[in-house]
């Protein structure tokens, strides 16, 4: 258990290396002068270089080792948050976050496999859940630091001011992932090489050495006769070719697989992760407030993740699916209601509320007027300010204008991850490992996979544009119409794989081969 803790260390770090970036964007949009398609770049390299990484890592852990992999892992985290938060430019802090997203892609591929490798029969289920539990984990500690990091930058205390915790704010967010990632390469000293490995490279006798210290010699013996046997095996397989993924016999579940990929990101949950305080900013609730829902994303992530966990094998599969992605269509169109419904008019009392820094002479030809929706109010705003000080100024603009009720979009948004969180975001992978034959089981979660990265990769990129050119109704609409699509297809093709073994399921589900 102290091993796969260990190990699973990469999960928190991969976690918060996704969503720190949720609490930057709003900080270097005015700094580095972006627009809303290089903001988007920011946040999305990450999955880019992740998702190379994921496709390489495998192969590589298997020439020098997953413990050597995952310490190269450990060391690109450090060189990342380091290089992000002394990033004196747009393509410098672009660049060291697409280093950190090649550590992120290989410490989820290797640190689950690790742990599986090095787990008993018995525990292996248990242990490996540390490591996507650890995610979950590292992304509701981005929220909490960020929103920490952005309260010392208000303290009088003579040690936040000397840090410049004000000054340097969206630096120390990102800077700060530098901590766990050098407890992570310290701590990855610790746990041996993995037995399967050595093995692998015809090392028994330190595969021998390393099983002894967690179990008898008997039993060491014979975990590495099992798997010496289970190696050649592999060898003696036929090399699966992708076409094998295309032929009609497997039109069913390679449907299945791609849908639930594109539908798991589409659906825009990683825009909520990271760009939770931006959505909530956009409710009118100023940016501490923005911060602190923020916090509340991970939580309610964390608790409905868990109770998946639980449920996943006594509800089943489907009722998780059909129910969570009801719940998240319900609250997408409530979302799209909420900003919908807002109004913005900045009437004189309003302007006397605004910060000395925004000019409130330049804001009098539109004192009074109300504007029916975010769009319009922007195109007003964009007439009289540079984009440069409409990023600087946004929260504090829309909160004194808009006319809204912000616990529907608060509402909206929890409810939205909860119902992700304990559906669609882990019932992929499970049913991933279920629906394809075992004979291409690996190929299949691959093509798949990469599809479900870079659905992931579009959704980030293009959701400030979005924001900026369709408004905020209209893009958790069309969210909305996605969940609703994906809803009707789960109703009407899945089928439930709970109780069934995979011998079954390939039978039911791929009848001919040929």
């Amino acid at each position: 258990m102290m091993i796969a803790l260990i190990v699973a260390l990469g999960g928190l770090l991969m976690g918060f290396d996704a969503s720190v970036i949720s609490g930057v964007v709003k900080f270097i949009e005015p700094e580095f002068g972006l627009t809303k398609l290089e903001l988007g770049w920011s946040v999305a390299s990450l999955t880019l270089t992740a998702t190379f990484a994921m496709m390489v890592s495998g192969p590589l852990s298997d020439r020098v080792g997953r413990r050597t992999v995952l310490r190269y892992a450990a060391m690109l985290y450090a060189i990342s948050a380091v290089g992000s938060a002394i990033a004196p430019n747009f393509l410098f802090l672009v660049i060291a976050r697409m280093i950190g997203g090649f550590g992120v892609g290989a410490s989820l591929i290797l640190a689950p496999m690790y742990i599986a490798e090095m787990a008993p029969p018995d525990m292996r289920g248990r242990l490996v859940s540390f490591n996507q539990l650890n995610i979950v984990i590292g992304i509701s500690l981005a929220f909490f630091t960020n929103y920490l990091i952005l309260q010392l930058g208000k303290s009088d205390a003579a040690w936040a001011i000397n840090l410049k915790f004000d000054e340097h704010n969206w630096r120390w967010m990102l800077g700060l992932e530098a901590v766990p990632a050098v407890l992570y390469f310290a701590g990855l000293f610790f746990v041996p090489m993995s037995p399967r490995w050595l093995i692998l490279k015809g090392r028994f006798d330190e595969a021998t050495t390393v099983l002894a210290r967690y179990s008898s010699k008997s039993e060491a013996d014979q975990t590495i006769s099992d798997i010496r046997d289970s190696i050649e095996t592999e060898k003696d397989k036929e090399k699966i070719n992708w076409s094998e993924l295309f032929k009609p016999a497997m039109r069913l579940v390679l449907s299945i697989g791609i849908v639930v990929a594109i539908l798991q990101q589409i659906t825009g949950i990683n825009s909520v992760f990271f760009y939770a305080p931006m959505i909530f900013e956009q409710s009118g609730i100023g940016t501490d407030a923005s911060f602190v829902q923020a916090i509340l994303v991970g939580v309610t992530n964390l608790v409905f993740t868990i109770l998946a966990l639980l449920l996943i094998d006594r509800l089943g599969r489907k009722p998780l699916l059909t129910g969570g992605v009801v719940g998240m269509a319900v609250c997408l169109m409530l979302l799209a209601y909420g900003f919908h419904s807002a109004t913005y008019s900045l009437t004189p009392e309003a302007l006397t509320s605004l910060p000395e820094t925004i000019d409130q002479a330049v804001l009098q030809p539109i004192s009074g007027v109300t504007y029916s929706n975010d769009i319009e109010f922007n195109k007003a705003l964009e007439s009289m300010f540079s984009a440069e000080q409409i990023s600087a100024h946004k929260s504090d603009l829309v909160k004194a204008a808009i006319t809204m009720n912000p616990m529907l979009i608060l509402f909206g948004i929890l409810g939205f991850v909860a119902s992700f969180a304990i559906s669609i975001g882990p019932v992929m992978w499970v049913l991933f490992s279920e629906l394809f034959p075992n004979k291409i089981r690996g190929v299949a979660i691959s093509f798949v996979g990469l599809i479900n990265s870079a659905v992931s990769f579009l959704v980030q990129w293009i959701f400030p544009w979005e924001l900026e050119t369709l408004g905020n109704s209209w893009t958790f609409f069309i969210y909305g119409i996605f969940a609703i699509l994906g809803l009707i297809f789960i109703v009407r093709v899945i089928p439930e794989t709970k109780g069934k073994s995979l011998e079954e399921l390939e039978e039911q589900l791929v009848p001919s081969q040929n």
